[in-house]
């Protein structure tokens, strides 16, 4: 009798212990806040057609010592959230190519100018006056190049445009290896973003 009694005891202590573990209880507190995060955006564009953006237009039967101005307009056209920019570099290139632009001497040599206003145009063939204030954008080089800086740029700031001429010379000393030849020139300008800061 007296261990039976002992076993329930037992018993009814481990039920007690079990039946403890699941009133457990803690005291907790808690907040929450949120926030929105926007990422800018950078956008440079050329101008559309006539005198904003004249790129699209060649030139034939160049001989040496000719030169050829094609105006145009480079925009820094962000909207909303969009941000300025560190940097615009050039890179150009040739398909199909040829010595007019692989021979770096003698081959076709490039110039970029601004205006502090647009272009003056007359012609064709094209030629320009600035009745602003003209700064150097590029000094002259050879034609084709892989991101070349370019210097004294309106367009970093998000808003702004340039008012560019981009003259390519055949110089005076190209000989008559560079006869009778033809190269199509591509223009691609890429805007590098602002450097990073606190928000």
């Amino acid at each position: 009798m007296f261990t039976r009694i002992l076993g329930s005891i037992a018993v009814l202590g481990a039920a007690a212990s079990l039946a403890g573990l699941g009133t457990f209880a803690t005291f907790t507190s808690s907040t929450s806040a949120s926030q929105t995060i926007q990422s800018g955006t950078v956008s440079i564009t050329l101008g559309a057609t006539g005198p904003a953006n004249r790129l699209t237009i060649g030139a034939s039967n160049v001989v040496p010592g000719d030169t050829i101005e094609r105006a145009v307009d480079l925009v820094n056209n962000g909207g909303a959230g969009a941000d300025d920019l560190s940097a615009i570099q050039l890179t150009t290139t040739a398909a199909p190519s040829s010595l007019l632009d692989t021979d770096a001497a003698n081959g076709l040599q490039m110039v970029i100018d601004s205006c502090s206003v647009p272009w003056t145009e007359a012609g064709p063939p094209y030629t320009y006056t600035c009745s602003g204030t003209t700064s150097s954008v590029l000094a002259s080089r050879a034609v084709i190049g892989a991101s070349i800086a370019l210097s004294n740029l309106s367009s970093l700031t998000t808003g702004s445009t340039d008012h560019l001429r981009v003259t390519l010379t055949l110089p005076s000393a190209a000989g008559n290896t560079l006869q009778g030849l033809s190269s199509s020139i591509s223009y691609n300008f890429v805007g590098t973003q602002r450097a990073g800061t606190s928000k």
